[in-house]
């Protein structure tokens, strides 16, 4: 039976409880990178639900449910679990609307939208604890750099390094996961970024705890502070200039140490953490831009990849142990060097 029919085989069950004899209505609301797909549920009353269909054979509810209840225990605003079934995938919760803050981000919503996501931030990391959530080791953050020369260099650019190439690109991720696993650690959301925050609340733009919704923390970790910070303002689907990124990385330094979280006491040293972090990310964000297009079909994320080797090649060209990388890069696309400031 089509997964689809076996969604709405058991929403029915579910819902007659509450609603007996009525009919609900039923429409596509998202889908994301991964299997799941989520539908919006009008009930009868006009309220509505988000049921998110996750096939058991391609994905795991259990851990969307642990983050969910550590993410509550924070205080931020994350979907209430209403309905489960782990043997068929699926999930009703609340619903935290439809805007996020990709469509609803411009210089005057900004501040105040990256101000309640600083807070919620904060919140989640001040919550922090070792053992709870997977360790964001360096096997898992090797992993994920591996995703670059697999699928980005392989496969999308059609090129085989040589040898020396190889060993340039091994030095350099040496030296990134060396800075990565020396940070502090903290509860990491991983994909903390404008696609999977919500505005919510009254009246459209509230104030934590409503806003943000948070969304997509199935995959959270326990890693280095500055990776949702990084997955934030270095957002492969919206850019910022620089100076407006350090005015907004600047208030959320500001507030995590006044919360009394682990951060580097100059903001000169946090900021470099903030962009080798970036670094890390953009590498793995390129590689699973092209895997989604070359093995999954999904060709969209290719008009997101040059904002994220836009912030690569801004930070390999700015650090002088990252500046092997951009040569790197010059050779695959055949550009001349940049002449920049450097570090």
């Amino acid at each position: 039976m089509p997964r689809t029919m076996l969604l709405r085989d058991w929403l029915s069950t579910q819902l007659t409880r509450q609603f007996p004899g009525q009919d609900y209505q039923i429409e596509p609301a998202s889908t994301d990178a991964s299997f799941r797909r989520y539908f919006r549920v009008t009930l009868p009353d006009g309220t509505t639900r988000i049921a998110m269909d996750a096939p058991p054979e391609h994905e795991d509810c259990r851990p969307f449910l642990k983050v969910a209840a550590l993410l509550h225990e924070a205080g931020v605003h994350v979907p209430t679990v209403h309905a489960e079934d782990l043997a068929q995938g699926f999930l009703l919760l609340s619903d935290l609307g439809s805007t996020t803050y990709l469509s609803a981000l411009n210089e005057t919503t900004a501040p105040k939208l990256y101000r309640d996501a600083n807070i919620a931030l904060v919140a989640i990391q001040r919550a922090s604890r070792p053992g709870v959530l997977p360790e964001y080791d360096r096997a898992l953050l090797e992993r994920e750099l591996q995703l670059f020369p697999d699928w980005y260099v392989a496969r999308h650019l059609g090129i085989t390094l040589d040898e020396t190439q190889q060993a340039t690109l091994r030095s350099v991720f040496d030296k990134i996961l060396a800075n990565n696993l020396a940070q502090p650690q903290v509860f990491v959301h991983r994909d903390y970024h404008s696609r999977n925050l919500m505005v919510s609340g009254e009246n459209g733009v509230s104030t934590f705890p409503d806003n943000p919704g948070i969304l997509d923390f199935q995959d959270a970790v326990y890693g280095p502070i500055t990776y949702d910070l990084a997955s934030l303002y270095r957002d492969a689907y919206i850019h910022w200039e620089e100076d407006q990124e350090l005015d907004f990385v600047i208030r959320y330094w500001e507030m995590a140490r006044k919360a009394g979280l682990p951060v580097h006491a100059d903001f000169h040293d946090f900021y470099r953490d903030y962009e080798w972090m970036g670094a890390q990310r953009q590498l793995k964000v390129l590689g699973i831009f092209a895997r989604l297009s070359h093995r999954d079909g999904k060709d969209g994320y290719l008009q997101d990849m040059p904002t994220v080797m836009a912030y690569l090649r801004q930070t390999c060209e700015r650090y002088l142990d990252l500046r092997p990388l951009a040569r790197l890069f010059d050779q695959l696309e055949n550009k001349q060097p940049e002449i920049g400031y450097t570090f």
